[in-house]
């Protein structure tokens, strides 16, 4: 590959030679079989465009808002742990990076850099992922941090009672760096002889017992708006209205937790259904170009969340990498749109694409 890469493909090729193969494993990798992790990107592919034409779109608007926030494109930075194991600089340097292109970033409770060096690292609106664990002191605190230190939301991550198999950090014995975040408050180091200390870890500190009752504990700690990440199904997303959640990020953890749940893509409609635009639907997995960008969007998601195309930045070049991958993702939205006949994102409707599901139907 000479050059510059041209596109996320190429820049995840750049961050396997850059990585370390148990670290390029651990962010790569899904749950078992990875039967999700190939069909959340797939399921994009079968999902066609009906572009318009002879529409005027020399000049077009990527921006949107999110919680009321504004954004330069309806592209945020999704939360992943760990990122000094891409760069030297962590998630400081993806702070920098989402500042700079002008949109969010949620930073993982699992991040190597503080919820304070994030912070003073660059100006600019942030959400704070939250695990629930059995210490709930240890949440509570690090909420508190986040709201100190100026965080806009919290994002409460529902998915993992416990963490999915990911056999690849089993094989690779995978080791977790010691967590800033943590320091003084619980230790990350745990001894596992047979597999990835990670696993060990979030068994012993991830509370499995944590139910739709706890949202009334978090209310009750935080001010903050608080998003739920992990919602796949109809019945879920209206148990989260109800409840009264400022918003749903329809997720399934990257593939990585419960292998065979639908690509995120195939169930967003189902959501939005659901919630009735009561609240925000945000989307996440399988974000590789901008036409995906346009699809989540045209099935009534808010904004899409990237995860893995930002580490591979990360890993390739550092802050540079992670600016380029964002702004790759917003250019091939901008002639996505361009070609497609929206000139700004609320021109994207239903009847800009068509599922495998209406294909099929038409040809009965």
């Amino acid at each position: 590959m000479e050059g510059e890469p041209v596109n996320v493909k190429e820049f995840q090729e750049l961050a396997r030679q850059a990585l370390p193969k148990m670290y390029y494993d651990y962010y790569t990798g899904g749950a078992e079989d990875q039967y999700t992790l190939k069909e959340n990107v797939e399921a994009f592919h079968r999902i066609t465009l009906r572009p318009r034409v002879l529409v005027d779109v020399s000049r077009i608007d990527l921006s949107t808002t999110v919680l009321g926030y504004r954004v330069s494109a309806p592209i945020m930075i999704a939360p992943t742990a760990m990122h000094k194991l891409a760069h030297p600089e962590g998630e400081v340097a993806t702070a920098r990076a989402a500042a700079a292109c002008n949109t969010i970033m949620v930073l993982s409770f699992m991040s190597t850099c503080t919820v304070e060096e994030v912070a003073s690292s660059c100006d600019a609106i942030r959400f704070f992922q939250l695990y629930v664990y059995k210490r709930r002191d240890v949440c509570a605190q690090l909420l508190q941090r986040a709201e100190r230190n100026g965080y806009k939301g919290i994002v409460l991550t529902v998915d993992t009672p416990r963490l999915g198999r990911r056999e690849a950090d089993i094989k690779n014995k995978m080791v977790a760096p010691q967590l800033k975040n943590f320091e003084g408050l619980l230790s990350t180091e745990v001894d596992d002889e047979e597999g990835s200390n990670l696993e060990a870890f979030a068994k012993e500190t991830f509370d499995d017992a944590l139910s739709w009752r706890d949202l009334g504990w978090l209310r009750s700690i935080t001010n903050l708006p608080i998003l739920i990440k992990g919602v796949l199904t109809r019945e879920d997303a209206l148990k989260a209205v109800e409840v009264g959640v400022d918003g749903i990020i329809v997720s399934n953890h990257g593939a990585r937790q419960l292998d065979f749940t639908p690509a995120t893509i195939s169930v967003l409609e189902e959501v939005v259904h659901a919630v009735g635009g009561k609240v925000p639907v945000l989307f996440d997995g399988g974000v590789r170009r901008g036409t995906d960008v346009f699809k989540a969007l045209a099935l009534g998601a808010q904004a899409v969340l990237v995860g893995r195309p930002v580490v591979y930045g990360l890993a390739a070049k550092g802050e540079y990498g992670v600016k380029r991958v964002i702004q790759m993702l917003k250019d091939e939205l901008e002639l996505t749109m361009a070609l497609s006949g929206c000139s700004s994102v609320k021109d994207i409707t239903r009847s800009h694409i068509r599922t495998e599901r209406e294909r099929l139907q038409s040809m009965l």
